[in-house]
């Protein structure tokens, strides 16, 4: 079953929704787990875009709900190794949307973006949208255009950088991102547009390597095009 139904169908299930990702009885094996999900929780109370901590947070609940074979509920016991994932992505999924609920929260998205990817592509785009707008500095940008790119989503990241990117105010590897995903899309002129884009960045020199390797990337993909 794929991710996104099986989620839908885990969380009608009242009994079985609530435990998914949650912490279990404190067990002698488990106590140091709980005393480390509490930091993790705290910290990512302060700060709900704290990589580090999330990815702790999120390999403890993992590792609880690949291993929760003796469960009752069906939908959260371990048949297999597949099943082991499913659980396992399932109890990271239910972590991100329970911190993101946080307005402060980008990062969260992001990695239940990840997980949605393959199954809901309007929801993978609408929560990458979210994060982005959340994000003042640009990071959620390139790690959501990242994403895109990385599945084989270069549009869709064209379409989400170009009505997002701020080049004064934002981390100039947006433009990195958005480069290369028009290189990918077949995009030669939409590419040009967003290293011409860097021209407003406020630190030139900062820039200059980043600018360099663009234009390096621009001019193999037109040679390429000229070439076919």
């Amino acid at each position: 079953m794929a991710l996104l139904p099986r989620l839908r169908q885990l969380m009608r299930r009242p009994t079985s929704a609530s435990r998914v990702g949650a912490r279990r009885p404190t067990t002698a094996a488990r106590r140091g787990d709980t005393l480390h999900e509490d930091a993790l929780r705290s910290m990512l109370s302060d700060d709900p875009n704290n990589e580090r901590a999330f990815r702790a947070l999120a390999e403890i609940v993992r590792r609880r709900a690949a291993e929760a074979s003796g469960d009752d509920d069906p939908l959260t016991a371990t048949l297999d190794e597949s099943e082991r994932q499913r659980a396992a992505d399932l109890a990271v999924w239910a972590l991100g949307e329970e911190l993101a609920g946080n307005p402060r929260a980008w990062y969260p998205l992001i990695e239940v973006a990840r997980l949605s990817v393959r199954d809901d592509h309007e929801g993978t785009l609408r929560r990458l949208t979210t994060a982005t707008e959340r994000d003042p500095s640009g990071r959620a940008l390139v790690d959501a255009l990242a994403l895109l790119r990385e599945v084989g989503m270069p549009v869709e990241a064209l379409g989400l950088g170009t009505g997002h990117w701020r080049p004064r105010e934002h981390v100039p590897e947006i433009a990195r991102e958005l480069v290369l995903a028009a290189v990918e899309a077949g995009r030669p002129l939409d590419a040009k547009q967003h290293l011409a884009a860097l021209d407003l960045y406020p630190d030139q020199r900062k820039i200059a390597t980043l600018r360099d390797e663009l234009v390096h990337a621009v001019a193999q993909a037109e040679q390429s095009i000229q070439g076919t």
